[in-house]
């Protein structure tokens, strides 16, 4: 149905999913934000706006960009009608499972890992994708020395 997604496609397919499944208007703007990395979308409590990963709509489809569409309608509606719209309320939980909505985005791409540490001490393994001074930060488990195993 949709092929080519942008804002104004988004807008309509959210105004109708609210309509559809919370019986009420989505009156405000859902957008996609790229600077989001770590989330599939977040709720704006001061304008009411929604902003979306692209990367929900690139790599997971229309099922998952549906499924935290909804998520983020829970937030909007509940907070509207002043309830708590946070993850951990009764409410949240009972309106995002009786709308279907999802609970978490699953890991959209895989993070290359470019530096593997290792405890000289204990053996944690420690990845990251920065270089980090060995001589500054030790392990967090046993304060042993770390080593840089696979330099890039």
């Amino acid at each position: 149905m949709f092929k080519a997604m942008n804002d104004q496609i988004l807008t309509e397919m959210t105004r109708q999913i609210s309509l559809d499944f919370f019986q009420r208007p989505f009156k405000h703007q859902i957008y996609f934000n790229r600077r989001l990395q770590t989330t599939g979308g977040r709720y704006l409590l001061k304008n009411h706006n929604i902003e979306i990963n692209p990367k929900v709509w690139q790599q997971g489809g229309r099922q998952l960009l549906v499924g935290v569409i909804k998520h983020e309608l829970c937030h909007y509606h509940l907070h509207l009608q002043q309830q708590d719209a946070s993850h951990r309320s009764a409410a949240f939980k009972h309106l995002l499972s009786s709308v279907g909505g999802i609970r978490y985005v699953p890991w959209l791409t895989v993070v290359n890992y470019h530096y593997l540490y290792v405890c000289q001490n204990c053996g944690r393994q420690y990845q990251r994708q920065r270089r980090i001074n060995t001589k500054r930060l030790v392990c967090g488990i046993c304060r042993g020395k770390l080593k840089l195993v696979n330099p890039n």
